[in-house]
């Protein structure tokens, strides 16, 4: 039956998630490497128009900088990949959402806005925990398993990295990237 193909499908995604989680909860052995973060983002926005076929958002792409991170790009993949699919998912039809890489001061900021329907404020410091939803019922419908923002704190741990949830309610929701000054590189373009 169809419901039960779904059910597969969800319990698939759960015990990827669960196995993801538990990578990143553990020291990673590779060695860090210099990220491309243009070419990242690039890249994943790209992946991310088949998820975004059904919705038909206008997905707006700011890149102000080039400068590149020092970490493990499939874990900052992984934590980007996160932010932009939860505002895919969680934004109505037809919404916007803005995909940027900035400089601001001495940080290096990736930030995913929508204008969706926002986030109360009683939720907004529960969302990373283990299985924590805000909506069981809306999870169910977009296959959330409350573990993607888990993901997401265990990978900027790694990366001396915090992440930044400005929310309202009705009016939509900033999810950001903060990237210490130390690991970042300036990439020089030999184009200029």
């Amino acid at each position: 039956a169809a419901s039960d193909v779904y059910k597969r499908q969800r319990m698939d995604r759960l015990v990827e998630q669960l196995l993801n989680l538990a990578k990143v909860e553990n020291k990673s052995s590779e060695v860090k490497q210099t990220v491309n973060m243009v070419q990242l983002i690039k890249t994943l926005v790209d992946e991310m128009t088949w998820l975004n076929t059904e919705k038909q958002h206008e997905i707006k792409l700011n890149i102000e900088t080039d400068t590149a991170v020092v970490g493990f790009e499939t874990e900052l993949k992984s934590a980007c990949a996160n932010l932009l699919s939860n505002a895919i998912a969680y934004t109505p039809a037809r919404g916007s959402i803005e995909v940027s890489w900035q400089l601001l001061g001495d940080k290096g900021i990736f930030l995913v806005k929508d204008n969706g329907d926002g986030i109360k404020p009683e939720h907004v410091n529960r969302l990373t925990e283990r299985f924590y939803r805000v909506d069981r019922s809306r999870s169910r419908d977009t296959g959330g398993s409350g573990l993607g923002l888990a993901i997401v704190k265990h990978v900027l741990n790694h990366h001396q990295a915090e992440l930044g949830i400005n929310s309202q309610s009705g009016v939509g929701s900033e999810f950001s990237i903060h990237f210490e000054q130390s690991t970042l590189i300036k990439v020089t373009n030999q184009n200029s």
